[in-house]
Formats: structure tokens, C-alpha cells, sequence
């Protein structure tokens, strides 16, 4: 176990970052969970971090290369999602859907590579509505993810033939029961994640790969 090397996730605790963090310690990774005060610490080390402050994911990065060393990968999978009319949106709702999915991807994809140089994977979780087109009454969820796709593009053209490489997954809805339809099974994601994470990740840089399933 662990020859694979040190993968942090983001939103361990949650429901598709447990799924990844579980899948990730079978495939004989290191893995270590970032997530907010207070969350159930499962079967890998937790540290606290709030995902919308630099100085909180400086001092996360700082424990993590402390306490473990480098990471090879980092996925991100903390973000929200959220509708309502487009005239009835407030300022407020709009700020934290930008905060949460699409700030603290730059937050923590930017310490990532401060902590790892220019060697390693990056990889970011958007959607169906970033990726292909937005949709109705989430306008805010739509501009937020979209804006993740073009910021996963633009750091993968930044450090295109170097060691690092960034790229993002665009499921549709995500399922976690066996048997349901209408999306992509969270062991989909899984599978999605680790080939980026592996030999496969490193022939390219930027790439979404969309991941719609029957969705």
C-alpha cells in the first residue's frame, strides 16, 4: 500500500469525496481528506480546512507536506448546487455559488502547485452544465462551473509539456445507489479519477472529459 503515491482529496467526507477517497486507498494510494471542522473522520487522516480562505489552504498544504510529503494528485470535489430564476437570484446566492465552486478551485489548485511544482495531477469536478451548455434557472451554477472549465483549460495551456497536468470531470446528475438512472454512477467517477490520475492523465493537459452516463 502506498507505492502509488499521496492523493488529496478535497470534500473527503462528503458524499463523492468519500467515494473517491475509499476507491483511491483500495488502488493502494496514500490518501489524505480536507474538509471542514467537525466532519466524521472515516479510514484516512482529516485536516480541517475552509476551502474559501488562502490562509486556510496555505496552512492545509503546509501540514500535508509536514506530515505526508508532496502530493502527487489533488482532486477537488467541494462545491454546491443551487437554482432558482434568473431575476430572482440575489447577489448574495450568486457571490457563494462563484465562492464555492469555482474560488476555491483557483484557492486550492494554486497552493497545490506552489506545494508541488510543476510535476503531478490536478483534477476538478464540474458538470454538464459547465461543459456542453447552461441550463435554466441555474444561472449561477452554470456561470460558476463554466468558469472552472475555462480555468482547468488555462492551466493546463500554462503548463502544457511539463510534468503537471490539470484536467476536470463533467458528470451529469451523480448517483450513489446501485440500480438508479438518470447519471453516472459515483464509482463511474471513481474509475474517471484515478485514470487521470495515473499513466493515462499524463498524455494531455486540460481535457474535460465528460461523463454524462444515461443522464
Amino acid at each position: 500500500m502506498g507505492e502509488k503515491g499521496l492523493v488529496v482529496i478535497t470534500g473527503s467526507n462528503g458524499r463523492l469525496g468519500s467515494v473517491l477517497a475509499a476507491g483511491f486507498l483500495t488502488e493502494g494510494y496514500r490518501v489524505v481528506g480536507l474538509d471542514l471542522p467537525g466532519n466524521e473522520t472515516k479510514a484516512w487522516p482529516l485536516i480541517e480546512v475552509d476551502v474559501s480562505s488562502a490562509e486556510s489552504i496555505e496552512a492545509a498544504f503546509s501540514e500535508i507536506t509536514m506530515r505526508f510529503g508532496v502530493p502527487n494528485s489533488v482532486i477537488h470535489t467541494v462545491g454546491m448546487w443551487g437554482m432558482s430564476p434568473f431575476k430572482e437570484t440575489t447577489l448574495q446566492a450568486w457571490n457563494l455559488m462563484l465562492n464555492l465552486n469555482l474560488t476555491s478551485s483557483f484557492l486550492v489548485f494554486r497552493q497545490a502547485i506552489l506545494s508541488m511544482g510543476e510535476k503531478g495531477s490536478l483534477i476538478g469536478i464540474v458538470s454538464r452544465q459547465g461543459a456542453v451548455r447552461g441550463a435554466g434557472q441555474q444561472g449561477a451554477y452554470s456561470a460558476s462551473k463554466g468558469g472552472l472549465v475555462r480555468l482547468v483549460e488555462a492551466i493546463g495551456a500554462e503548463y502544457e509539456g511539463s510534468d503537471l497536468h490539470v484536467h476536470a470531470i463533467a458528470p451529469s446528475t451523480i448517483l450513489f445507489e446501485t440500480g438508479q438512472k438518470g447519471g453516472i454512477q459515483a464509482t463511474q467517477l471513481l474509475s474517471y479519477c484515478l485514470m487521470l490520475a495515473g499513466d493515462e492523465g499524463r498524455q494531455s493537459n486540460g481535457k474535460i472529459l465528460e461523463a454524462f452516463g444515461d443522464g
